[in-house]
This record gives C-alpha cells, sequence and structure tokens, in this order.
C-alpha cells in the first residue's frame, strides 16, 4: 500500500462517475474473465461488506467496504479502513485550483488519504457527514459524497464537514461477480453505520463491523 502511494499522480480528476439509476460501470473498468458468476437477489447498497477469513484478494485482506451501489449490472463501492497517507492540498488539486484559493497558507495542510479501491486510482471522492453540501454532493443513507477540490479546500479551512475521510480510487464488480464472492463467503455483511465509518482507529472498523455481521443467505 505505502508503495502504490508513493508512485501514484498527484494531480488528481475530480469526475468520478456516479450512477443515477441502473448501474452503469465505465468500460474502461477491467474485470476478470473467469470468476464464479452468482445469481442476483437482494442489492447490498447502503450496507458494508466485510471481507472474511475466505478472502483469497489480498488487497482486500481486513477491509470493510460502504456499497454505494449495487443491481443486477454491477456493484460499486469504498474501501474505508485503509490510509495511505497524508498528503498536501496543493498536490491534490492542479495548479489553476491552487490559484483560487484565497489563503495561500492552506495549499501546505496536509489531508489524511485513504485507499478506496483498486479501480479508478487517479480519481478522488469526498465521503461525509450530512451538515455539508455543494453543487456535486450526493446523498446516501447517513452520509454523503462530494467530488470537487471546494470540498478539499473547505476541509483544510475547517469549514467543511464535521466529519469526513478523503478517498482514492472505488472498488466495483461486473455482473453477478460479487454475488459469486459472497457464494463463496469472501464477504459478510452489516448494517452501515455512520459511527463505524468515521472512527479515528482504522483497525477498530473492521472489528465493530464484523461483530454485527450476518451471512446473506
Amino acid at each position: 500500500m505505502k508503495r502504490f502511494f508513493a508512485t501514484f499522480v498527484l494531480i488528481v480528476v475530480f469526475n468520478l462517475y456516479f450512477p443515477t439509476k441502473a448501474i452503469d460501470l465505465p468500460k474502461y473498468y477491467k474485470f476478470p474473465k473467469n470468476y464464479l458468476k452468482g445469481k442476483f437477489y437482494n442489492s447490498t447498497k447502503d450496507f458494508f461488506i466485510i471481507a472474511t477469513d475466505r478472502m483469497k484478494d489480498s488487497r482486500f485482506k481486513n477491509t470493510v467496504i460502504i456499497m454505494l451501489d449495487h443491481d443486477e449490472k454491477g456493484a460499486m463501492g469504498i474501501v474505508i479502513n485503509k490510509p495511505l497517507g497524508e498528503i498536501s492540498l496543493s498536490s491534490l488539486i492542479n495548479k489553476s485550483k491552487n490559484l483560487t484559493i484565497k489563503k495561500k497558507e492552506l495549499i501546505n495542510v496536509n489531508i489524511t488519504v485513504y485507499w478506496g479501491g483498486p479501480l479508478d486510482r487517479n480519481k478522488i471522492l469526498i465521503l461525509h457527514s450530512n451538515d455539508y453540501k455543494n453543487k456535486t454532493t450526493k446523498n446516501y443513507k447517513n452520509i454523503s459524497i462530494s467530488t470537487d477540490y471546494k470540498a478539499l479546500v473547505a476541509i483544510a479551512e475547517k469549514k467543511g464537514p464535521k466529519k469526513s475521510l478523503v478517498i482514492l480510487g472505488v472498488s466495483a464488480w461486473s455482473n453477478g461477480q460479487l454475488e459469486g464472492e459472497i457464494e463463496m463467503g469472501h464477504w459478510n455483511l452489516s448494517e452501515m453505520n455512520e459511527d463505524i465509518i468515521f472512527e479515528k482507529d482504522n483497525f477498530k472498523k473492521i472489528i465493530k463491523a464484523t461483530k454485527d455481521s450476518f451471512m446473506r443467505l
């Protein structure tokens, strides 16, 4: 994880795709050609999925993911318990945006960035409490997501949401892929909990989420 953080491109693009109705994953997402395709029964949207001891993919070991979308066409979520490290605000936004920041000292403010998943690794989103909103904000169950640099500036100014996670990348599954992984016992489900999302101790996130987890039958 540290190696990835050291090599990722610092100028991040704020144009992450969010499905509005039926999920339509970007065509440039690459999924395994051979996977056990499961049958869709119910959406995991607005739930946590938690990696079990049967998880084969080392990237997702001890992982808690909040699910943003899930239907017959696929699924999308973001990892919430794997911090990559701290990076300055100036490195997270491009130079043209830097010039619009009135208080120059803000560009050196360090912000903790989390690994959200292996896809769209050069794009960023801000997962936050519902007390903040701008034109890019989309509301989910008990939480919101914003996708522009103004939210980052607000956080640096301490005028943004009370609780937030800055996340790089997303996790996504093609049609039937997540269902197959759940059937193989790689993931358990748990009710989404705002206190767990913004828990400061990232190790405790998986402990707390697992405590109330269940298998989908």
